[in-house]
């Protein structure tokens, strides 16, 4: 009998099953798709030689991830590889605000009315950066603070709305950056904790930048495979569950799954009924004869584009797609261009890019009109470099991952309590009803993103139970 069996192979089931395989533990993954990845996919989606990320492309989670860093996984192929700019927000007038490794910078590209009050958010958590990370990651229960006056200076500052934190700077282009910021979670400028994301986000680019492994995010799920398989356990892949009785015998069951899932192959009924799913986006991967010919010469360099003309904007266009249930005229963009720094990605003299903007769930409308009109507003010409294009809205999102329920890519809704508790208001958000049966996906805290926490922290659970039975 096996000790534990994960059923998907994303990020957060792979660290799962390596922190339970380095404890000694027999383990064994099972993944639907033919291969690893989950959310950190990367596969040829339009021409031959261009390889494209259908979900997670830049990573400031991961390069910052507790979990990731006591991993060896460089020794297993992992590279990041970092933009002269982390992230730059260009502006309809040819200017830009800029997230850069430097506070001072970031600062200045907000003007000289909010670069004071800018450096005053960020800089006294800096110095505390790697404690607070972990802390605010490895919440709730799975351990003590280690900083717990630091994390509760940060909970002050954060969990107000982003509007009450972004009151603070008087002009429109730091308000600008920090709603793109809070966008990236799909999460309405105006809801709790919201100010947390934006901080988070902040705060990462300053410590350690917002990378792209080489050769793709395929390289983070393969290096977590292959140091999985040094340790003694097992990847079946081509391997649908439906019930637990496909799965071999085991004293654990952990699920990367959605908790719709989960409920659904255990037999749970309607014990995640009130858990909520997010709004969808609708992708597009581009090849391009060349680079994205971007007005503002910060973004030329960033690795990471935000697309939105002001606050507003972004706020109307976060409202419309989570809220009022139609896609947004003027979409908020999130933009990556990993042939800045990664010449692997595409033939030499083209270039890859990424791009999504929100929409309602499971939405079966084209947003590629939109999106690209919104290009063009900061990159005339645009359309001139295209060779070929991928689009996936929400449903053909939810085919390929089958986490990703109307297209939410966060599988569940980053709002209201649901930020902090989820899938459940739970002092174990790791368990369920049957003893042996955990879930350790995005649906359980800390949330989206590629940086294996929630699979940390649920594996702690694990081997918690395993080591009483």
């Amino acid at each position: 009998m096996l000790d534990a069996v994960v059923v998907g192979a994303g990020p957060n089931g792979l660290t799962a099953a390596v922190e339970l395989a380095r404890r000694g533990f027999s383990v064994a993954v099972f993944e639907a798709r033919d291969t690893v990845g989950g959310g950190a996919r990367t596969e040829e989606l339009t021409l031959p030689g261009f390889r494209h990320d259908p979900c997670a492309a830049a990573h400031p989670l991961g390069i910052n991830s507790p979990a990731f860093r006591a991993l060896p996984l460089e020794r297993y192929g992992l590279e990041w590889l970092h933009a002269e700019l982390p992230m730059a927000h260009p502006f309809t007038d040819g200017s830009a605000a800029v997230l850069s490794r430097s506070v001072a910078e970031t600062a200045a590209s907000f003007g000289p009315r909010d670069a004071g009050a800018y450096r005053r958010l960020v800089e006294p958590f800096l110095p505390k950066w790697d404690t607070l990370v972990r802390d605010f990651m490895s919440l709730p229960l799975t351990s003590l603070p280690r900083d717990p006056v630091t994390l509760a200076r940060f909970g002050l500052t954060g969990l107000p709305p982003s509007t009450w934190l972004t009151s603070r700077f008087r002009d429109e282009r730091a308000k600008t950056l920090f709603a793109g910021l809070v966008g990236h979670v799909m999460a309405p400028l105006n809801g709790f904790a919201t100010g947390a994301i934006g901080l988070v986000f902040a705060l990462a680019a300053h410590a350690r930048g917002w990378p792209v492994a080489r050769g793709g995010s395929q390289s983070i799920s393969d290096a977590l495979a292959a140091y999985l398989k040094d340790l003694g356990g097992e990847i079946h892949t081509d391997y649908e569950v439906k019930r637990l009785d496909d799965l071999p015998p085991a004293r654990a069951y952990v699920f990367d799954t959605s908790p719709t899932a989960l409920a659904k192959i255990a037999g749970f009924g309607n014990h995640y009924e009130s858990f909520r799913y997010g709004a969808g986006v609708f992708k597009i991967d581009y090849a391009l004869d060349g680079p994205v010919p971007w007005t503002a010469k910060e973004a030329r360099t960033a690795g990471t584009v935000q697309i939105g003309a002001d606050s507003t904007e972004i706020g109307n266009a976060l409202r419309a797609a989570s809220r009022e249930n139609r896609a947004p005229d003027r979409p908020f963009m999130i933009t990556v261009q990993p042939s800045v720094i990664d010449p692997t990605r595409a033939p030499a003299g083209k270039q890859v890019f990424w791009a999504y903007g929100h929409v309602p769930s499971g939405w079966t409308g084209d947003l590629t009109d939109a999106l690209e009109r919104q290009l063009e507003r900061f990159a005339p010409g645009f359309r001139d470099r295209v060779l070929a294009r991928a689009t996936a809205g929400p449903p053909e999102l939810a085919a390929r991952n089958a986490n990703y329920v109307g297209g939410d890519i966060g599988t569940g809704a980053v709002s209201g309590l649901q930020i902090l508790l989820r899938p459940k208001l739970s002092l174990s958000p790791y368990g369920t009803p049957h003893p042996a049966v955990f879930i350790c996906s995005s649906a359980t805290p800390p949330g989206p993103g590629v940086h294996g926490m929630s699979g940390h922290n649920a594996a702690k659970a694990v081997w918690r139970r395993l080591r009483q039975s």
